[in-house]
C-alpha cells in the first residue's frame, strides 16, 4: 500500500500539506475575531465596515463619488442589499447619498466627516489587531509571511 506525503507522519514538526489550509483558516478566523472586537466600539457590523472602507477608498482614489451599483458589485451583493447597508451608514451619519447628476436613476455615496473619522479609527483598530496577532513573529518571519501571502493572492480571482 503506497502512501502520499499528506499521510506520512511529520518527522520535522512541519505541518502536512493538508494542515496548511486548516492553519490558515484558523489564523484568518483569529485575526477576524480580534479585529471585530476592536471594531465593536464603533457600532458597525462587518458588512457596514466593509462598505464604508470601499466607499472611503473610492473617495480617496476617484474623481467622482461611488455609485450604489458599483458598491454592490464591490461587495458581491445585489443592489437592494447594498441599499440596506447604506441606509444604516446614512442613519449613523457616516455616509451621504446624492443623486448622480450624470444619471438621475443612479445614486452616489460619499463618506461624511464622521465617516472619515470612523475610517481612521477602523484603520487603527485593524492595525492594532494585526500587530497583536503578528507580535509572535520575528520581523524576518513577518516579511516571509507577507511575501508568501502576496504570492498566494497575486492573480486573485473571485468565482461568480
Amino acid at each position: 500500500m503506497s502512501s502520499t506525503p499528506a499521510d506520512q507522519p511529520r518527522a520535522t514538526g512541519e505541518p502536512r500539506e493538508d494542515d496548511l489550509a486548516e492553519l490558515f483558516l484558523r489564523a484568518t478566523k483569529r485575526l477576524h475575531r480580534t479585529q471585530s472586537a476592536r471594531l465593536s466600539p464603533l457600532g458597525l457590523t462587518p458588512a457596514q465596515a466593509r462598505a464604508l472602507r470601499i466607499i472611503g477608498r473610492a473617495a480617496e482614489h476617484a474623481d467622482e463619488p461611488l455609485r450604489m451599483s458599483a458598491l454592490a458589485e464591490h461587495l458581491g451583493i445585489v443592489p437592494r442589499s447594498a441599499t440596506t447597508v447604506v441606509d444604516a451608514l446614512v442613519a449613523a451619519g457616516l455616509v451621504a447619498r446624492e443623486a448622480d447628476p450624470a444619471n438621475r436613476r443612479a445614486t452616489l455615496v460619499t463618506p461624511t466627516a464622521a465617516g472619515r473619522d470612523a475610517l481612521n479609527r477602523m484603520f487603527e483598530a485593524r492595525r492594532d489587531a494585526a500587530e497583536e496577532m503578528f507580535a509572535a513573529l520575528t520581523p524576518e518571519q513577518r516579511y516571509t509571511l507577507r511575501d508568501l501571502l502576496a504570492t498566494l493572492t497575486s492573480g486573485e480571482s473571485v468565482p461568480r
